[in-house]
């Protein structure tokens, strides 16, 4: 049976993205709304400090921040020759074979949206709080969470450059406020003096650690989406580098420096228990004897606004490895087909907005805590998803160029993504052995194995289905990890297996 599209629907039905609409900035606004500056430093930071009860929180940051770093260096220098909206499924694929890539598209899908969904608990909460103490107004979390469901699935299906524009202003008012409060924080310390205990590099070593370097790696989940917009990017060669590396850099300063000015303000000492009374309004609490109201305001409002901003950057993520794995039929083809109008990924974008909905409503209806139980639990699986993919894909840049260094140099190939697989690895070792302590739960606890262990039967199923597709369908089986050039057999594009290229089965 033939599997080419019916004459009558060709002409109608659009299988790719649209091409030369990001530059720089727009990707950097895309990478860091997903990151959510305000959304860590009033939310991340806090519970950081007051579940793990560890002070190590802005050294955990910077630490993140200088292994992703290494990790960006094999990234960019892989994505300089294979431009693909799965990223690391298709990284991973091209490294070492459709079925670990396969298996790594299915951790993706699970962690992207288990960091999407999970963030609608924290923006019904926030928002409920800021109407109820500023409008007097009383809503349900979930009616407070629906808003923004509704806000993103309107979003999520129209031009990509649009989102862009939205992240944009949302991002540089969050930008500027954390940054502000950070500066306030610092300047009115403790007692009369700054303290730098808990940037000391020691407190890696401490009991715990592996708790804070999760909770970091979280913070940082979405920096690879400059890759998942590699198609829609202009000059992408380019562009991907040049965003990877200003978004890590940025928001790890912005992440530790947070922190650490809320450790400065409450005293080393003080933080953790500061951190469990007040939650989220840590921060705003520590800033408000020397700003006035308006500015407070403003700021919870922009907490609100980064909440949205991270939902609405997740939602395009988790559209964009739909759309990936449907132009090659890992999945339906349904999800491979994009909006004539808006080339936007209208069938996966639809898709994850009835499944949030879907789990939104059975959080509700069980009366779990939507912020620890949805926000926090299941954003934190989603970052231990995502730390994941990132070992896999340091793993997979190695054996891609093991085959043919296509000219780069053996730092870029070899040496950074070593020992960024090595530092990577090293740290999901370490949450693993430590995850009950970062869900607060007794050690005893099957929630601690329950979270870890739905990702080795997602990275499993996927194996089992590629390894059921080069049986059964070869021609599909064929074309796993080839991107844009599915079904093409056309040497041109970087996407094609080249000289020395060859992708393992």
């Amino acid at each position: 049976m033939s599997n080419a599209p019916a004459p009558a629907r060709a002409s109608h039905v659009a299988t790719t993205l649209a091409q030369n609409r990001l530059g720089i900035p727009a990707v950097i606004f895309f990478v860091m709304a997903a990151a959510a500056p305000l959304t860590v430093a009033a939310g991340g930071v806090t519970a950081g400090y007051a579940i793990t009860g560890q002070i190590s929180m802005p050294v955990a940051y910077l630490a993140v921040a200088t292994i992703l770093m290494l990790f960006a260096v094999g990234y960019v220098t892989m994505s300089r020759h294979v431009i693909n909206a799965g990223a690391f499924y298709t990284y991973i694929t091209r490294g070492l074979g459709r079925p670990a890539g396969t298996g790594g598209a299915f951790v993706a899908l699970l962690a992207y949206n288990a960091m999407q969904i999970g963030l609608y608990g924290g923006f019904g909460v926030v928002l409920k709080q800021f109407l109820q103490t500023h409008a007097d107004i009383n809503l349900h979390w979930l009616v407070c969470a629906l808003i923004g469901w509704v806000a993103v699935a309107v979003l999520g299906v129209l031009r990509v450059d649009l989102n862009g524009k939205v992240l944009a202003v949302l991002l540089i008012g969050e930008c500027v406020v954390a940054l502000a409060f950070s500066a306030v924080m610092v300047g009115n310390p403790a007692e009369g003096q700054i303290s730098v205990a808990t940037l000391n590099p020691e407190l890696l070593l401490s009991a715990g650690i592996g708790a804070a370097l999760v909770t970091a790696v979280t913070g940082f989940v979405g920096i690879e989406a400059t890759v998942v917009l590699s198609e829609e990017t202009k000059d992408p060669k380019r562009t991907v580098a040049r965003a990877t590396y200003l978004a890590v850099g940025i928001i790890g300063v912005l992440y530790a420096g947070a922190a650490w000015a809320m450790s400065v303000a409450t005293g080393p000492a003080n933080i953790v228990e500061r951190a469990g009374t007040d939650g989220p309004q840590l921060i705003f609490n520590l800033v408000n004897p020397y700003v006035g109201q308006t500015v407070i305001t403003l700021g919870e409002l922009l907490f609100v606004t980064s909440l949205f901003a991270a939902l609405l950057a997740f939602h395009n993520t988790v559209a964009r490895y739909a759309f990936a794995l449907g132009r090659e039929r890992v999945l339906p083809a349904a999800f491979g087909r994009t909006s004539p109008r808006t080339a936007a990924p209208v069938v996966g974008s639809t898709a994850q907005t009835l499944l949030a909905l879907a789990v939104l409503i059975g959080y509700a209806v069980s009366g779990a805590d939507p912020y620890v139980h949805l926000f926090f639990w299941i954003t934190v699986t989603g970052g231990l998803g995502v730390l994941v993919l990132m070992v896999l894909t340091s793993a997979a840049v190695i054996a891609f160029f093991a085959k043919d260094s296509r000219g780069e140099n053996n730092f870029r190939t070899f040496v950074a993504p070593a020992l960024a697989t090595f530092l990577l690895g090293l740290v999901l070792i370490i949450t693993l052995k430590e995850f009950d302590t970062l869900l607060g739960v007794a050690p005893t606890s099957p929630l601690r194995w329950a979270f870890p262990a739905a990702y080795l039967a997602v990275l499993l199923l996927g194996a089992c289905w590629a390894f059921w597709l080069k049986g059964m369908r070869p021609a599909v089986y064929a074309e796993i990890g080839r991107g844009a050039n599915a079904g093409k057999r056309s040497t041109a594009s970087p996407e094609v297996a080249q000289p020395g290229e060859r992708v393992r089965s």
